[in-house]
């Protein structure tokens, strides 16, 4: 349902951490309290699988609110919040049970003009639920639909290799967080860095698929990646695992199965990151097109695995320092470009102490994504002279 109208307010409102909780309210219903400096417009919508709640708002700055301190009831899951879009922010609560909003409104101070947005929430059937999920379509909040591209010209063997950076995370998915950085924020300044090192070098093109603090969900990014017909997609990433002592640089290739339990658990946290921000995108492929994608993958397969092991030299010649088992598989979303060779290095881990110092400093970056292009570059001499063998 959408909530006020757009010439009502304006300007960027200031989240207010003192005025706004989540807590119990009655025997099984929920209270939503929102504090800000001043009102904004606002619409809110359910989506399901996990059953959640979609706030969107023109625009609050989130600083000083924590999930902790937000969420005082177990009758929400998780509560997540951040930027969606330029001039856009989004929360998004993962509900225990399905739930429908039987009260929303903001209230404004005449004298103060600071607001305070009420929503209350009560138990309804999983049919009921389902009834009324989705997202309203409405161009001043929602993302354009996707574009038919003409397809790139073919490439001469002399042409610039054309790299597309994932930083992962962003906006509203902060990723891993410890020692005051947050994944998302490390792993974009590292992608800058990259991209400056490639150009630099000569012989690059480099695509972001962002290049600022927003969300991007996972679909996106890999249609981003053939729009810009891409020659390799790298995704950067810094997670953390309670599971072990798990540190070093480590390079994901897709696999069906994961090769082992902490890859499986990072697979699943990235995709349910991408669930929990409230993106509904998912859609299965038909028969007919698994097939053709396996087949596009079964002649990409080779020379992704060539540039895995050609980017492990690479950092591995720059000093790592490696992960035990640093080549791994696993079933990324962002890895299912399947014509594209595309790769995920986990550069370190935020959990581990020496990977977060590393990770924070400008010297040990520099030297890792010189790392990345030393073996871009390697790949590319090999990649090329095996062209003619390729099944045309």
């Amino acid at each position: 349902m959408a909530q006020q109208g757009p010439e009502r307010f304006s300007a960027l409102a200031r989240i207010n951490p003192g005025h706004s909780s989540i807590v119990a309210a009655g025997r099984h219903g929920v209270r939503v309290g929102l504090g800000m400096s001043q009102g904004v417009p606002y619409r809110l919508f359910t989506l399901d699988g996990p059953p959640r709640l979609v706030l969107d708002f023109q625009e609050i700055d989130w600083t000083g609110l924590t999930p902790g301190a937000l969420l005082q009831t177990d009758r929400i899951l998780r509560a997540q919040f951040g930027s969606y879009v330029p001039g856009w922010s989004r929360m998004v609560l993962e509900l225990a049970q399905p739930m429908a909003v039987t009260r929303a409104g903001m209230a404004i101070s005449p004298e103060t003009g600071a607001a305070e947005l009420t929503l209350e929430l009560m138990p309804v059937t999983q049919a009921d639920f389902a009834a009324q999920v989705g997202a309203p379509r409405d161009a001043r909040w929602d993302l354009p639909a996707p574009q038919e591209l003409p397809k790139p010209a073919p490439k001469q063997a002399d042409a610039p290799l054309r790299v597309v950076i994932d930083p992962g995370h962003g906006g509203i998915d902060p990723g891993a967080e410890a020692g005051g950085s947050s994944e998302k924020d490390l792993m974009l300044t590292l992608a800058r860095e990259l991209r400056e090192v490639l150009l630099r070098s000569g012989g690059f093109d480099v695509v972001m698929t962002r290049d600022d603090d927003r969300f991007v969900s996972l679909e996106r990014r890999v249609t981003l990646t053939h729009q810009a017909g891409a020659d390799v997609f790298i995704s950067l990433h810094a997670d953390s695992l309670s599971e072990g002592l798990a540190h070093g640089a480590t390079v994901y290739l897709l696999a069906e199965d994961a090769s082992d339990v902490a890859s499986a658990l990072l697979a699943e946290r990235h995709d349910r990151a991408n669930l929990l921000s409230g993106a509904d995108l998912s859609e299965a492929d038909d028969e007919i097109t698994d097939v053709m994608l396996d087949l596009a993958r079964q002649e990409t397969r080779p020379r992704t695995e060539a540039l895995a092991q050609a980017l492990l030299s690479g950092m591995t010649n720059v000093g790592g320092p490696m992960n035990r088992r640093p080549l791994r598989g696993a079933s990324f979303s962002v890895l299912k470009a399947a014509d594209i060779p595309s790769v995920l290095i986990e550069v370190g881990f935020l959990s581990s102490p020496r990977d977060l110092k590393n990770l924070q400093d400008p010297d040990w970056r520099a030297g890792i994504a010189r790392g990345i292009r030393n073996g871009l570059v390697n790949w590319r001499k090999t990649d090329l002279a095996r062209q003619p063998l390729v099944r045309q």
